[in-house]
């Protein structure tokens, strides 16, 4: 195993993101940095961009990229990232963000290691979408054909698993189309750098887990 890597991770929902960004986390032995978990933990860490951020949040209006990038350059300077790296999930999610967030690795000198978009047709995501089934506790993903091992509690942490009040299929549907608009000028932003690798991620965990691992070494030693 090469130690430590520097990654962000893309995917429509579906694709097992979260699920590989945790796994790829546990292989390299480095934070995998949700931008979700962060806002919460620079929040309730009362941090300067953690404050600035909760103003917007409590007036429910949209953090601006300053604000954003703020929290994501407090945590990825913290010495865990800084010292084995990071897996970024959540962000960036424009190509505007992308530019910004290269620009700060190389300031910081950290630069990333690649970009890996997890691909999977719409249907598919469909399918597997409709099938999940998530903790209500700590969010731990489980689905109708891989159940928690006792009556739908969490393996995790004992939480009840449950089918989330927006995974019918009229929301889904809404959700990949807006991912779609969103996400493919990102794509296309790291595709044009040379720094985008795309993997299928259709396959058990550990198949896919293994094309990323495969794709990010081959990076590493180039």
């Amino acid at each position: 195993m090469v130690p430590g890597a520097r990654l962000v991770i893309l995917g429509r929902q579906g694709a097992g993101k979260g699920t590989q960004c945790m796994r790829l986390a546990r292989h390299y032995v480095v934070p995998h940095v949700s931008t979700g978990d962060i806002f919460r933990a620079a929040v309730k860490a009362g941090t300067e961009f953690g404050e600035r951020a909760e103003e917007y949040m409590v007036a429910g209006k949209l953090v601006p990229d300053e604000i954003v990038i703020g929290v994501v350059r407090e945590r990825l300077c913290q010495r865990d990232a800084r010292a084995r790296g990071f897996i970024l999930d959540g962000f960036p999610r424009t190509a505007a963000q992308a530019e910004v967030l290269d620009e700060m690795l190389d300031e910081e000198g950290m630069p990333l290691d690649l970009t890996i978009d997890l691909e999977i047709k719409e249907e598919d995501a469909l399918a597997r979408l409709a099938t999940r089934r998530v903790c209500s506790t700590c969010a731990t993903i489980y689905s109708t054909s891989r159940p928690p091992s006792i009556n739908w509690t969490c393996d995790n942490c004992g939480g009840e698993v449950v089918q989330r009040l927006d995974d019918t299929e009229e929301a889904i549907r809404k959700r990949l189309a807006d991912y779609n608009d969103l996400t493919t000028p990102l794509i296309d932003w790291y595709e044009a750098r040379g720094s985008l690798v795309q993997i299928d991620a259709i396959g058990t965990p550990d198949e896919v887990l293994a094309r990323m691992v495969h794709a990010i070494d081959s990076r590493k030693q180039a």
